[in-house]
C-alpha cells in the first residue's frame, strides 16, 4: 500500500488488494501483479493455489521480532518447498520490515539463512512507514525473476555454475573471430555493440582488461581478454549484483533461463512451398569460408581431425560423422578440403534445412551477420515447374538419383565424382560408407552443385523421395548378364511417362561387356524409349575419374527439356551436328517443336570449340597411323582441313541464326 499511494495508511486492513503495475512504471519494463497473503482471512488451500502461480515470493518478518525472524525457516521456507517442484524452485525475497523501530540491522541473524537455502536470491531491510526500500524491494523481486542468480552462480563455491561456464564460453568463442584464443579491442567493441547497442570507449576498455589483470594473472594476454578473463569479469558482475549484464549477453546470444539455447533461435520459421528447395545464399557462403579460415590454423585448405573437433566446440554434440569424409571431397589424408566443406553445408541445407538452421545457430550466424535470424542465411528457390516453362533455372544445386540392382557400381560412380579411383575406393570402411556424394561441376562456366544419392535397390518400395529428383541415373553391370533388367523395369515403371530425364549407366565398362538376359539389348532399349545410347563408364583407372559425364548430367538437370548439340562422326569420317532434347524430343532448331534452343545461344563458341576438338583428335589419330607422313605436304594439307572445318561450322552457325 506504501509503494502505490506513496505514503503510509493510518488504518493498515489484513490484506491488501491485488495490485497490477503497468510496465511503463518499472525499470524492467514488465508488467508486474503482487498478491498479499493474510494467514487471518485466508485458508491454507488459497496460500497453495497463490503460490503454484507466483514467479517470485516475498517472506516478509518483522526485524523487531524476534519470533517473526524464527518462523521463516521453521515455516514459511519448509511450507514454500514442499509446494514447489525441486527443479523449478520459485525465487524467495526475504524482506525486513520496521527497520524505523530499531537501530540495529538484522542481517547478522538472516545471513546464515541465505547461505543455508539456495533458493534465496537476496534480502533486503525496509519501512513501509518511512517509505524506505519499498521500490527497491519490488526492483529486486523482478530482478529475481528476470535475472535470477540460481542457474549462474554458486554461493557456496563462489564461482560460476558448469552450465553457465559452458555457455559463456561457447559466447567467447563466437566472439573471438580470428580463433587465436583472445579478444582484441576490435572483438571486444563488437561483442559490446551486440549485446549493448554500443561500443566501449578506449578508456573504458583499458579500465576493463586493468581490473582483470589486477585480480588474474592470465586473464589479459597481448593486450587481450583470455576466456579466464572473460569468465572471472562474469563472475565479478554477479558477486557485485549486476546479473543482468550477464543474463543480457547469455539472452542476446539465444540462451533461456535454464541456460539452453531456445527453440525460436535454433530453428526460426522459414516458410518452403512445395515443389521448391532450399540453398545457401552468398552471405552464409561467405560466413561459412570465414568460418573454415578461423580454424585452417596450417593454411592447407584442408580440416585435419583436430580443426574439425575445433570447429564443432561451440556445438553441444558433433555434427558430422566418418560418413562425411565419404560424401565430399577430401585430400590424400582424408581430411574434408574447403570444397568439401562448403558442399556438405550445401547438402545439409538441401536434404535438411531445420538442421542447417541449427548448425548456422550455434555458430552464430545470425550476431556475426546482424541478422534478425540465420533463415536469412537460406534462398528458397522457386518452384520448379515455373523453372520448366520459363526454361530457365536460378538454382544452384541439382539433385540425381542413383539407381540400379545390387553390385551394379553404384556407390563406385558415387565415388568417382569425389575424384576417387577404384583403389581408393578399398580402403573405405563399410561403416563409413555413404549413400551420398556431394561436389561442383561446372556448366558453360557456371558452378553448379550436383547432388548423387544411391537409391537402395527396393523395387516394391520405391518412395516419392526416391523418386523426386532433377535427374535420374539407372546403372547396370556390363559384365552381369541380370543387371540391366531393374534398370529397365524401373524406367518403365516410374519414368516412362515422366518429365525428369534419365540416363543408363553402363557401369564396369573396363569389364567384358556380356549379353543381357533381357528382351532388348540397352541399346535397343535407349532407341526405343528415345533416350541416350548408354555411357560407359569405370572407376578402375590409374589416374582420377574423368568429371565429363556428372558435367553431363548436370547439364540435363538445369536444362530437362531444351535442345543440347552433339558432335556425330559419321561413317565418312565427317562431324555433322545434331541436336537431341533430353525430354525425349528429337528435333532440329528451325521445326519450331522446342520453344527454347540451347544451341541456338551456344553454337557459336560450343560448336566450333567442339569441332576444332575433334579436328585435333582426328589429326593426332591419322599422324599415329602413318608415322611416315612427316613431310611439309602433310602438313598444309592439315592446316587446309582444318580451317576448313573451322569455316563450315561457321557458316552452320550463321545458317541456324537466319533460320531462327
Amino acid at each position: 500500500m506504501s509503494l502505490v499511494s506513496e505514503e503510509f495508511p493510518d488504518e493498515v486492513p489484513l490484506r491488501a488488494e491485488e495490485i497490477t503495475i503497468p510496465a511503463d512504471v518499472t525499470p524492467e519494463r514488465v508488467p508486474t501483479h503482487i498478491v498479499d497473503y493474510s494467514e487471518a482471512e485466508q485458508s491454507e488451500e488459497q496460500l497453495y493455489q497463490e503460490i503454484s502461480k507466483a514467479n517470485v515470493i516475498c517472506i516478509v518478518y518483522s526485524v523487531n521480532n524476534k519470533k517473526s525472524i524464527e518462523k521463516v525457516t521453521s515455516h514459511w521456507i519448509p511450507l514454500i518447498n514442499d509446494r514447489t517442484d525441486k527443479d523449478s524452485r520459485v525465487p524467495l525475497i526475504l524482506v525486513g520490515n520496521k527497520s524505523d523501530l530499531v537501530e540495529h540491522s538484522s542481517m547478522e541473524t538472516i545471513l546464515p539463512i541465505m547461505n543455508q537455502y539456495q533458493d534465496i536470491e537476496t534480502c533486503v531491510e525496509c519501512s513501509a512507514k518511512n517509505l524506505k526500500n519499498i521500490s527497491e524491494l519490488f526492483y529486486y523481486a523482478q530482478k529475481a525473476v528476470l535475472h535470477p542468480t540460481g542457474p549462474l552462480y554458486c554461493p557456496e563455491e563462489k564461482e560460476l555454475k558448469a552450465s553457465c561456464i559452458k555457455a559463456l564460453t561457447r559466447i567467447f568463442k563466437v566472439s573471438d573471430l580470428d580463433n587465436d584464443g583472445i579478444l582484441n579491442d576490435n572483438e571486444l567493441n563488437f561483442f559490446q555493440k551486440t549485446c549493448f547497442n554500443t561500443p566501449l570507449a578506449p578508456q573504458a576498455l583499458e579500465d576493463v582488461k586493468n581490473v582483470v589483470r589486477r585480480n588474474m594473472t592470465d586473464g589479459v594476454k597481448d593486450n587481450g581478454l583470455t576466456l579466464k578473463g572473460f569468465l572471472f569479469l562474469h563472475t565479478l558482475f554477479i558477486q557485485r549484483g549486476r546479473h543482468e549484464t550477464t543474463w543480457t549477453v547469455l539472452r542476446r546470444f539465444g540462451y533461456d533461463d535454464d541456460l539452453e539455447l531456445t527453440q525460436e533461435y535454433l530453428f526460426p520459421l522459414i516458410k518452403i512451398p512445395a515443389d521448391c528447395t532450399t540453398e545457401l545464399n552468398h552471405n552464409a557462403y561467405l560466413f561459412l569460408q570465414s568460418v573454415f579460415d578461423k580454424h585452417d590454423k596450417d593454411r592447407d585448405c584442408a580440416l585435419s581431425p583436430e580443426e574439425v573437433k575445433d570447429l564443432f566446440k561451440v556445438f553441444p554434440y558433433m555434427p558430422w560423422g566418418p560418413d562425411v569424409n565419404n560424401t565430399v571431397c577430401t585430400n590424400d589424408d582424408g581430411w574434408i578440403t574447403y570444397q568439401g566443406y562448403l558442399s556438405q553445408w550445401t547438402l545439409t541445407t538441401y536434404l535438411d534445412v531445420q538442421r542447417s538452421l541449427e548448425y548456422l545457430g550455434y555458430l552464430g550466424y545470425s550476431i556475426i551477420y546482424e541478422q534478425e535470424s540465420q533463415a536469412a542465411a537460406i534462398t528458397v528457390t522457386r518452384n520448379k515447374r515455373i523453372d520448366l516453362q520459363k526454361k530457365q533455372t536460378q538454382r544452384s544445386v541439382f539433385r540425381c538419383n542413383v539407381l540400379g540392382a545390387r553390385d551394379s557400381g553404384k556407390s563406385g560412380f558415387l565415388q568417382a565424382f569425389l575424384g576417387r579411383n577404384l583403389q581408393r575406393q578399398r580402403r573405405i570402411r563399410e561403416e563409413h560408407k555413404s549413400l551420398y556424394a556431394m561436389s561442383t561441376t561446372y556448366v558453360y562456366g557456371q558452378e553448379k552443385y550436383l547432388l548423387l544419392h544411391e537409391v537402395m535397390p527396393d523395387f516394391d518400395f520405391l518412395s516419392e523421395v526416391d523418386l523426386a529428383c532433377d535427374v535420374v541415373c539407372l546403372v547396370y553391370d556390363v559384365n552381369n548378364p541380370s543387371s540391366f533388367e531393374y534398370c529397365a523395369k524401373v524406367y518403365k515403371q516410374h519414368f516412362i511417362d515422366s518429365k525428369t530425364p534419365c540416363v543408363l549407366i553402363a557401369a564396369k565398362s573396363d569389364l567384358h561387356e556380356v549379353r543381357q538376359h533381357y528382351g532388348l539389348s540397352p541399346h535397343d532399349f535407349c532407341r526405343k524409349h528415345k533416350l541416350q545410347p548408354p555411357q560407359p563408364f569405370t572407376c578402375n583407372t590409374t589416374e582420377v575419374p574423368s568429371k565429363d559425364l556428372y558435367t553431363r548430367l548436370t547439364t540435363m538437370a538445369m536444362y530437362p527439356v531444351v535442345c543440347v548439340c552433339v558432335l556425330v562422326e559419321n561413317k565418312k569420317g565427317i562431324f555433322v551436328c545434331f541436336f537431341r532434347s533430353y525430354a525425349s524430343l528429337r528435333c532440329m532448331c528451325a521445326c519450331n517443336r522446342c520453344s527454347y534452343c540451347l544451341c541456338h545461344n551456344l553454337l557459336k563458341l560450343e560448336l566450333l570449340r567442339s569441332i576444332k576438338a575433334q579436328i585435333r583428335r582426328l589429326v593426332l589419330s591419322r599422324h599415329m597411323a602413318q608415322a611416315d607422313l612427316k613431310n611439309s605436304t602433310f602438313w598444309l594439307r592439315a592446316s587446309v582441313g582444318a580451317t576448313v572445318f573451322a569455316v563450315l561450322g561457321f557458316a552452320m552457325y550463321r545458317a541456324l541464326l537466319k533460320t531462327r
